[in-house]
């Protein structure tokens, strides 16, 4: 193996890169914030058979590149064994050089697993069958996995309807690191799907025990459920959008429209900006009152290819990136809250690198000079959490926000092995200081710098989501 590939100095270009990441950002512990782990796995402390089982199922990233390398679908999301599924993986690796995938997969097998090899179908073999042994071992259980990442907190992504049983299980437990649900209201707006809202307005009424006949019923009835996640834990809510919403209506109007979704009547593009607009702000309001985070994930194009969704249905491995017209409502929506001092702490997320400087620009225009980075231009997301988009994101907050108050790196991921990347979200991270003091750019301060990348690692996200002991 090239011992220049993934070495203890990889990324690190410079002495500084280096004694910034090894003395100050390697040790501090992750707060994962914002990810799709299903709660019942770890509260089952469940331990897979096999690395198929937890790396490549549900992992659309990696079915994109085999799909793209012309693996039939038989071996992605199909009957093929797990052993199959990942030998044919295995041939696809060497072909991602470049893709962030390649990084990804190589120090995921190097961390936990202690993998230095190379993964490519000479080696597949070997690896499947080692990794598959010590994932069987309560060593590498899910809770373990864990630990060994160093994780403090994990925040999970959860349907107001969810019971919220796994969380319970978790903390009756004892488990020492906390997982805290997180309050994923999309479905309560999503009327332009009339079987489906109607199918989730019904569940929703009999988890409240609650009868809902028009508008200022559900509102109620989604109230309770915020404070039922309130109660066993929850600080923060997430909303994955095309844009924010935040269209004029009347009450009047949105009674008349939820009354139509409820009848399965033909909703107009007018109709349902006006109800998401309505929705939206309702949500925004629950969430100040209880001082929550809020999070908005923009600009997904989801669920492009039509016949591919048909068969596998959604978050399959065929979304976009989306070039949706953002800024301006974005401001309407934050405006409307903020002249009503109802505006929490918020989180936002481009998916189209096109967006970043207007969205490190539109944080800087609600901080209300109380709360350190109230409003945050969230890390580089799903097609943009590589080292290109990491590093466009971070210059751009860095040149027109505050790098110092940002809350760091997530995982949005559905996959216990996803840990390494906060570890590459470091490195980059630690570059890219390290070449500005090479370049006599910021001063060679390390007590300074080393306290502003560990607060960009850890602290600020602990005080951020009050996680402070």
């Amino acid at each position: 193996m090239n011992t220049n590939f993934l070495s203890e100095n990889f990324l690190l270009q410079t002495e500084t890169a280096k004694l910034l990441f090894h003395d100050y950002a390697k040790k501090m512990p992750i707060i994962d914030y914002h990810n799709h782990l299903p709660p019942e796995e770890i509260a089952q402390d469940k331990s897979f058979d096999n690395i198929t089982s937890i790396w490549l199922n549900g992992d659309h990233y990696k079915w994109r590149a085999m799909r793209t390398m012309g693996v039939d679908e038989h071996y992605i999301t199909g009957a093929a064994t797990d052993k199959e599924k990942f030998l044919q993986w295995a041939k696809v690796v060497p072909y991602t050089m470049r893709n962030p995938l390649y990084h990804w997969t190589h120090m995921e097998l190097a961390h936990p697993f202690g993998i230095k090899s190379l993964l490519n179908e000479s080696t597949a073999e070997k690896i499947y069958e080692q990794t598959s042994e010590m994932l069987r071992s309560k060593e590498f259980s899910v809770k373990n996995i864990l630990k060994k990442f160093n994780v403090q907190m994990v925040g999970t992504t959860d349907d107001p309807i969810d019971s919220l049983s796994s969380h319970k299980k978790i903390v009756s437990d004892n488990f020492d690191i906390k997982v805290l649900p997180s309050f994923r209201p999309d479905k309560g707006m999503t009327i332009e799907d009339s079987q489906s809202f109607n199918n989730w307005v019904d569940q929703l009424a009999i988890v409240c025990d609650k009868e809902i006949i028009d508008f200022n019923s559900y509102l109620e009835a989604i109230k309770i459920r915020h404070d039922y996640f309130a109660e066993n834990g929850c600080r923060i809510s997430d909303h994955g959008l095309e844009t924010i919403y935040a269209d004029d209506y009347t009450e009047d109007e949105v009674q008349l429209i939820f009354s139509k979704a409820r009848r399965s009547e033909f909703i107009t593009e007018e109709e349902l900006k006006k109800f998401k607009s309505c929705m939206l702000y309702n949500y925004a309001l629950l969430d100040h009152s209880k001082s929550w985070v809020q999070q908005f994930h923009i600009g997904a194009l989801r669920n492009n290819n039509e016949r591919m969704h048909r068969e596998l249905g959604p978050d399959k491995g065929f979304d976009s990136i989306g070039d949706f017209t953002i800024g301006r409502s974005m401001a309407k929506f934050f405006n409307r809250l903020d002249n009503a001092n109802q505006l929490t702490k918020t989180i936002i997320y481009n998916l189209n690198p096109r967006d970043n400087e207007m969205f490190a620009t539109m944080v800087g225009n609600y901080n209300d000079g109380k709360i350190k980075g109230k409003m945050q231009f969230g890390s580089a997301w799903w097609f943009l959490d590589q080292k290109d988009g990491m590093e466009k994101q971070l210059n751009a907050l860095s040149s027109l926000s505050l790098l110092s108050c940002f809350v760091g790196m997530l995982t949005d991921s559905r996959s216990f092995l996803s840990y390494s990347r906060h570890e590459y979200f470091r490195r980059i991270l630690c570059n890219l200081i390290g070449n500005e003091v090479a370049n006599g750019e910021l001063p060679n301060d390390i007590p300074f710098l080393g306290k502003m990348v560990q607060d960009i690692s850890f602290n600020n996200a602990e005080t951020y989501f009050g996680l402070k002991k």
